[in-house]
C-alpha cells in the first residue's frame, strides 16, 4: 500500500500526460508541417533545418532569462497555481492555432510563443513536487509522471496521425488535417491541466512582501549567492546544464534532423511513437530500481548511454537506422529526466523550490538553447547536418565529469 500513488500524485502525473502531447508534436509532426511551409517558400532543406534550431534556441533563451525571475514570484503565497495555470493555458491555446498562419515566419513566432508558455509551466510544475509528495516518494513519482506522459501522449497523436496520414482517404484537405490535430492536442493538454489546478495546495512558500516586484529580484539575486556557495547544488545545475543539453536537443531535433537526411517522413513519425512506447514500461523500471539502487549512479548509466547514442547519430543515415536511435532513445530519456528532477528536488529547499527550479530550468531548458544553436550553426557552416550532431556528444561527457564531482559530496 506504501507504493500506491495518492490522489494528489495521481492528478501532478496527469498534467505530465497532458503536456507531454504537445511536447510529442513538437518532435514528430511540427517540423514536418514547418518544411512544408518552408518548401513552398522555397527555402532549402539545409536552412529549413537551421531556421527551426534558432526558434526552439530563441523560446529556450526566452524561458532561460524570464524563468528564474517567474519561478521566484511562484514561491509567494497562492501565487504558484495561478502562473502554473496562466501559462499552461496560453501554451495549449497557441497550439490550437497552430494551423492559421500561412508564413514560415509567422508560424515560427507562435512555436516560439507556445513553446515559451509550455516550459515556463514545467518550471512551476516541477516545483510543486515537493508540495505533493515526500522525499522518500520523489524519485517513483517523478519516474511514474515520465512514464505514463509518454504513453499517455500516445492517444492524441495516434488520432492526430489518422488525420494527417490518411486526409486524402477521409475527404480533407492537409491544412483541415493539421487544424483537426492541432486542436485535439491543445484539448487534451487543457483536459490533463485542470484537475492539477483545482486539486494543489501550496504547502511550502514565501509570505507576500510590501513591494513584490523589487523583492522578488531581492530573492533571486540572493539564491544566485547561494547557489555558488553551496558547493552540491551549483555542481549539479553545471553537471546538468550539460548532459541535459544533449538530451533535449535530440528531443527537439530528431525528426528536423531525419527529414534533413532525406528518410521518409512516415517513417520518422513512426519510430519517434515507437520512443515513446518503449518509454514507458523504461521509465517504470526506473522508478523500480531508484528504490533499490542509488539514483546518482542510474543518472551515471543515463549520461554514458546517450553519450554512445549521439555518437552513434552522427553516422546516422538509414532509415533502419534512426529507428534503432529511437529504441535506445526511449530506454533512457524517462530515466534521466525523472531522476535528474527528483535529485535536485531533495537537495534544495523546499520552500524555495520555486525559485530553485527557475535555476534549473535555466540550466534545462536554457541549455538546449546551445545545443540547438550549434546544430544549426555547424550545419549551416559546413553544409553537413552530422558534423551539427557531433557536438552534442562531447557535451555528455563533460556533464558526466561535474556529476561526478556530484556525489562524491553525498
Amino acid at each position: 500500500m506504501k507504493d500506491k500513488l495518492t490522489k494528489l500524485e495521481i492528478k501532478w502525473i496527469m498534467y505530465d500526460i497532458g503536456n507531454s502531447a504537445f511536447i510529442l508534436l513538437v518532435s514528430t509532426i511540427l517540423p514536418i508541417y514547418f518544411n512544408s511551409l518552408s518548401s513552398a517558400a522555397g527555402i532549402a532543406e539545409s536552412d529549413y533545418l537551421s531556421y527551426w534550431s534558432y526558434a526552439t534556441s530563441i523560446s529556450t533563451l526566452i524561458v532561460a532569462l524570464t524563468g528564474p525571475i517567474l519561478g521566484t514570484f511562484a514561491d509567494y503565497k497562492g501565487n504558484k497555481k495561478k502562473v502554473f495555470l496562466l501559462s499552461a493555458l496560453l501554451g495549449a491555446l497557441s497550439l490550437a492555432c497552430f494551423w492559421i498562419p500561412g508564413s514560415w515566419l509567422t508560424f515560427l513566432i507562435l512555436y516560439v510563443v507556445a513553446k515559451v508558455a509550455y516550459s515556463l509551466s514545467l518550471i512551476f510544475y516541477d516545483s510543486m513536487v515537493v508540495d505533493i509528495t515526500t522525499e522518500e516518494r520523489m524519485d517513483s513519482v517523478s519516474s511514474k509522471g515520465y512514464a505514463w506522459g509518454y504513453i499517455g501522449s500516445c492517444i492524441p497523436f495516434l488520432i492526430s496521425l489518422v488525420f494527417v496520414l490518411m486526409y486524402e482517404s477521409i475527404g480533407i484537405s492537409i491544412t483541415t488535417a493539421m487544424m483537426i490535430a492541432f486542436i485535439i492536442n491543445a484539448a487534451w493538454w487543457i483536459l490533463f491541466t485542470l484537475p492539477l489546478a483545482f486539486s494543489y495546495h501550496q504547502k511550502y512558500y514565501i509570505e507576500h512582501q510590501s513591494h513584490v516586484i523589487r523583492s522578488t529580484f531581492s530573492r533571486l539575486g540572493q539564491t544566485l549567492k547561494k547557489a555558488k556557495e553551496q558547493k552540491k547544488i551549483f555542481l549539479f545545475l553545471l553537471a546538468f546544464f550539460f548532459f541535459i543539453d544533449g538530451v533535449y536537443t535530440i528531443i527537439d531535433m530528431a525528426t528536423a534532423y531525419g527529414t534533413s537526411l532525406g528518410l521518409d517522413t512516415t517513417g520518422l513519425l513512426l519510430a519517434l511513437l515507437v520512443t515513446q512506447i518503449v518509454a514507458f514500461p523504461a521509465s517504470l523500471t526506473f522508478a523500480v530500481l531508484s528504490k533499490k539502487v542509488d539514483s546518482a549512479k542510474l543518472i551515471k548509466i543515463c549520461i554514458l548511454a546517450y553519450f554512445f547514442i549521439a555518437v552513434f547519430a552522427v553516422q546516422l543515415d538509414k532509415q533502419w537506422e534512426f529507428w534503432l536511435l529511437a529504441v535506445a532513445v526511449g530506454c533512457f530519456q524517462g530515466g534521466i529526466q525523472a531522476l535528474s528532477r527528483s535529485y535536485y528536488a531533495k537537495i534544495i529547499p523546499e520552500n524555495s523550490s520555486g525559485e530553485y527550479f527557475g535555476l534549473f530550468d535555466i540550466c534545462g531548458k536554457g541549455a538546449s538553447f546551445l545545443g540547438t544553436f550549434l546544430i544549426g550553426f555547424v550545419t549551416q557552416l559546413t553544409g553537413y547536418q552530422n558534423l551539427g550532431v557531433a557536438v552534442i556528444s562531447v557535451m555528455f561527457l563533460i556533464g558526466y565529469y561535474f556529476f561526478n564531482k556530484v556525489t562524491k559530496l553525498d
